[in-house]
């Protein structure tokens, strides 16, 4: 065909035909970045490199483990752990690499809300990232439940029992999730194809929509400046480097995030091979028993905060589960309920910045709190922070306002 010549190599006969030139430039080469951010702003590359390491090492994985009721336990603790040459380590990145994951997306939200990196055309941005916390919050959870310990059981019969407080289908969703009346080898083996199929899926989706979510508003920065990117990228592009505010994805920025990826896996491994137990809990090996209930059932620490929303309020149980609903999807509503039209920092918007910091106390208390017996003093501090938390996101709209109103509307 006339529009094809002669390809001088393999990268132009690829561009001829699949366009890579263009796709290079739109993603990587012309696909600016603000000057003036921080590491914090690496924690999406970090994210997406961990979630590498958990795809990869769970196919390793995948090739011993057994999904079923009598051969799970022993495929994980025997076969993997003491028989498959490294079977230990991968097992040991893979469960450390499912904790650290969270403690990551949070960094990432909390700068995300810090920097009001949800308004004004970044509401998608926003709304596809708390989709991503979710499918990851559902691909932990079915996670936790395959090695088939008394924590993986008890978990799965605490957790599938909530759907039956839905009103009208709630019993019959519960039978459908377990796919028996109880907990069993149906339930093992439909959280077993969530785990390594659909969410996986899923998930790579939603990163998907995420980073193209990011194309038209790009990425915020830490003063929240409006640029005018065509302008900056022309400056960029005729040498004036040091005068544009804007940076090239690929190759400058790039080699900030490899930086912090690498310091980030010094911190990984250093987990992976000295402090790997925190991610493991010890009631998780002993063998599921329905007839023996351990004396304190919790999740892991990345679930404490809303695992405590839940339990509360102990008085009501329809009220505990009303709150965890509520808990687990107002964070969507972050770009709804922030009632300041202008973007700006928390440390330039007194109210919010006293709220922010309000929040994050107040879910380190939930989740320290999340793993103690609802006892005495314990399950009234739990009422307490739980309602904290509900109130703080209350009286958002009505701060933010008042930000907006003191600062004369700019």
């Amino acid at each position: 065909m006339a529009h094809f010549k002669e390809a001088n190599g393999v990268g132009e006969w690829l561009d001829q035909r699949l366009a890579t030139g263009t796709l290079t430039k739109v993603l990587m080469t012309e696909y600016w970045i603000p000057k003036n951010i921080n590491f914090l702003w690496a924690m999406g590359m970090v994210l997406a490199f961990t979630f590498k390491i958990l795809v990869i090492s769970g196919i390793f994985l995948l090739m011993y483990y057994k999904p079923d009721v009598n051969l799970a336990f022993d495929s994980v603790n025997y076969t993997i752990m003491q028989e498959v040459e490294y079977g230990w380590l991968f097992r040991h990145v893979h469960g450390v690499a499912a904790s650290v994951v969270f403690l990551v997306i949070y960094i990432h939200m909390l700068v995300g809300i810090y920097y009001g990196s949800y308004k004004r055309g970044r509401e998608m941005i926003w709304i596809s990232g708390m989709l991503l916390f979710v499918t990851f919050s559902a691909e932990a959870f079915s996670g936790y439940m395959l090695p088939w310990g008394q924590m993986s059981y008890w978990a799965a019969q605490v957790i599938t029992n909530l759907f039956g407080g839905i009103p009208l289908i709630g019993s019959e969703l519960v039978i459908w999730i377990r796919g028996n009346f109880v907990v069993a080898d149906a339930t093992l083996t439909r959280f077993f194809m969530l785990h390594v199929l659909l969410l996986p899926l899923a998930i790579m989706m939603i990163i998907v929509l995420h980073f193209y979510s990011l194309r038209i508003p790009h990425v915020n920065n830490q003063e929240c400046e409006e640029l005018d990117f065509d302008k900056e990228a022309e400056k960029y592009k005729k040498g004036d480097k040091k005068g544009a505010k804007i940076i090239p994805f690929w190759p400058v920025f790039m080699a900030k995030d490899v930086f912090v990826v690498a310091v980030f896996m010094i911190f990984f491994f250093y987990l992976v091979f000295y402090h790997y137990n925190f991610a493991m809990d010890p009631v998780n090996f002993d063998q599921a028993n329905p007839m023996k209930t351990p004396a304190h059932i919790y999740p892991e620490w990345y679930f404490l905060w809303s695992y405590e929303v839940l339990r509360g309020f102990f008085f009501s149980s329809d009220l505990g589960l009303a709150a965890f609903g509520v808990a687990n999807i107002i964070f969507f509503l972050m770009p709804f309920l922030d009632k300041d039209k202008t973007v700006k920092p928390a440390h330039k918007r007194p109210m919010f910045f006293i709220w922010f910091w309000l929040l994050i106390i107040d879910m380190i208390v939930l989740t320290v709190y999340g793993k103690l017996p609802p006892t005495g003093p314990n399950a009234w501090i739990g009422f307490v922070a739980s309602v904290v938390f509900l109130v703080l996101f209350v009286l958002l709209p009505i701060i933010t306002k008042i930000d907006f109103n003191k600062a004369g509307g700019k």
